[in-house]
């Protein structure tokens, strides 16, 4: 069993909440650690028919058979029974009394927002970040192995090639969550669609670009990254309002929570093609941005990044926002630190007033120091400034 993270966030909400509802892309985990963690809970699944046929035409019967200690699985099919679990559980007034979890994260969201307000902890199980495959020894040789592989468990668990295993989790998702959840009627132009948003990943997102490309309207279109967000396959990273500029650009970016199946939908189907690939920087941006995300979610804490630029040009690839002040961060994919890669950071720097340490360049080489500009941080030893505030 590899150690998540979130391990110990999970423990400490059981002990706070009735509920801890655990969500996330579809297999990256979320039961398996579960399992783990509650090894003494009953464990049951209403994606089994039976159990869910029961559950559906029973609540109190179920609820009756399955009274406290229990994981849910696949709760989002039965969504009634969560009105009468929350019954149940204010009767009881105790901690830790179900663990819910679901892939089909859309529909697990909306009843639990409808059901389960203030009674629930809410927890997001990513893939693998670097540092959880760091600790069991996982860790690709190379960048480019690293953004090809991804970080979804079942490529480790079972040696899986990212070739055999990405085409069809597209497949799964796209065939049986969207059928299932969705009216798309045109299933090939939402599969253009991820494929598109994939090739513009770091760029400013331009919906009218992709209903143009795909012949959809751009509330289709706005729709559809919806829905890719609510499943965890892509998000959006908002640009920074702090006015050290009235000249700023105020629209959004878009990136992968994983960067092996967003190398799938890019075609790219050997890790050699990396390195030559017009991509490139955008998927080694994506991987190390996609660290801090881990980094948030696995503490159950919010997300309190931001990227900034102006209508000019100058710009910050990530900023972490603190109560009182924000650290900068620019990422290069080049193995070779130069002084140029601090450009972006020192504008920025000039306007905001930043100290030397709160601007950070994250590049693809492997030595840490400090500049007169700032910290250089190499992508292999990115756990040692997740947690920096100063």
């Amino acid at each position: 069993m590899i150690h998540r993270e979130l391990r110990d966030k999970l423990l400490q909400m059981a002990q706070k909440f009735p509920f801890v509802a655990v969500t996330g892309p579809r297999q990256s985990g979320k039961s398996t650690l579960i399992r783990s963690v509650f090894s003494d809970y009953k464990y049951v699944s209403l994606e089994n028919l039976e159990t869910r046929m029961f559950a559906q035409n029973d609540p109190m019967g179920f609820i009756q058979t399955y009274p406290n200690h229990t994981i849910v699985d696949e709760v989002q099919r039965v969504p009634h029974l969560l009105s009468y679990l929350q019954t149940h559980c204010d009767l009881q007034n105790e901690e830790g009394m179900y663990i819910l979890s679901g892939s089909q994260n859309m529909l697990l969201m909306d009843n639990i927002d409808q059901s389960l307000a203030g009674r629930v902890a809410l927890l997001h199980l990513l893939p693998f970040s670097h540092s959880e495959l760091q600790t069991s020894n996982l860790c690709k040789n190379t960048i480019n192995e690293e953004i090809f592989y991804g970080g979804y468990p079942r490529l480790y668990d079972k040696n899986i090639e990212p070739t055999d295993y990405y085409p069809n989790y597209i497949r799964t998702y796209v065939e049986r969550d969207l059928r299932q959840l969705h009216n798309i009627g045109d299933l090939s132009k939402f599969v253009k669609c991820m494929k598109l948003c994939a090739g513009r990943i770091g760029q400013l997102l331009n919906l009218s670009s992709i209903a143009n490309e795909c012949g959809c309207s751009v509330p289709t279109i706005s729709s559809w990254i919806s829905i890719l967000e609510t499943s965890f396959i892509v998000y959006i990273l908002r640009p920074d309002y702090k006015n050290f500029s009235k000249r700023l650009v105020k629209t959004p970016k878009l990136y992968f929570y994983d960067t092996g199946l967003a190398c799938s939908l890019l075609e790219i189907t050997d890790v050699k093609q990396i390195a030559n690939h017009y991509m490139r920087g955008e998927l080694f941006e994506n991987l190390v941005i996609n660290e801090f995300y881990k980094s948030q979610y696995n503490k159950g804490l919010e997300l309190p990044f931001s990227f900034w630029r102006d209508n000019v040009g100058h710009e910050v690839d990530l900023i972490r926002t603190t109560s009182d002040k924000q650290i900068a961060y620019e990422i290069k994919s080049g193995a070779t630190f130069s002084s140029d890669y601090f450009k972006g950071l020192d504008y920025w720097g000039e306007l905001s007033k930043a100290t030397n340490e709160e601007r950070i360049v994250v590049y693809g080489g492997d030595t840490s120091f400090k500049t007169s500009n700032g910290i250089a941080c190499p992508w292999n030893k990115i756990e040692t400034i997740l947690h920096i505030v100063y």
